[in-house]
């Protein structure tokens, strides 16, 4: 019903922030101050929140937006293969499972095309993609532990509100952007949590 009163037999952690869509885009005009145009992968089966925020910050930023839907990890190399023709600026990974579960593949993937990636998933950053900002992903599982907890106890999921993520973090590649042939602004460099060297 919401996320303070879930109802029903359901609660959880829920981390799509619609207002990352802007600080992403904010990151990359930074990072690369020539930014005019990236492509947007959207998995359709996590919702049009994270998409509608990113579109808005598009135009609020003056970057040109193609949406690329990924509904299974086979479509990954296919679609980057077909961004390193276009020669996007950049490649912006919203949020999904399939994005999450694989950032290995994601890295080699934005080291073997030269695009630049910006995601709310740090172990892409950790693993060569160029930037991350989001939800600490460890502190959400302890957030989540401790509604488990709270459930073991006794009380209905359908009373405890869904929770927002309370720690962010933002990792930077340096390795990537030296890779890349980016030299990112100590300004961006300064307000990481880890930066990659």
């Amino acid at each position: 019903a919401s996320l303070s009163h879930p109802g029903g037999n359901i609660t959880g952690v829920f981390s799509d922030f619609p207002d990352f869509g802007m600080k992403w885009l904010e990151l990359l005009k930074e990072a690369i101050p020539a930014l005019s145009s990236a492509v947007v992968l959207w998995d359709p089966a996590t919702g049009p929140v994270q998409l509608n925020a990113v579109e808005a910050a598009g135009q609020l930023l003056n970057v040109k937006l193609e949406v690329v839907e990924i509904r299974a990890i086979a479509d990954l190399e296919r679609v980057f293969e077909t961004a390193g023709e276009r020669r996007p600026d950049a490649i912006l990974i919203l949020s999904s499972p399939i994005f999450g579960t694989n950032p290995k593949l994601i890295a080699e993937l934005t080291l073997a095309h030269h695009i630049p990636t910006v995601t709310l998933f740090s172990e892409i950053a950790r693993a060569g993609g160029l930037m991350a900002y989001g939800p600490n992903l460890l502190g959400t599982f302890h957030q989540t532990g401790t509604m488990v907890g709270k459930i073991l106890q006794g009380l209905r999921p359908a009373d405890l509100p869904v929770e927002r993520p309370t720690k962010f973090e933002m990792v930077i590649n340096l390795k990537t952007a030296k890779a890349l042939g980016l030299s990112l602004p100590t300004s961006v460099l300064l307000r990481a949590d880890e930066v990659i060297e």
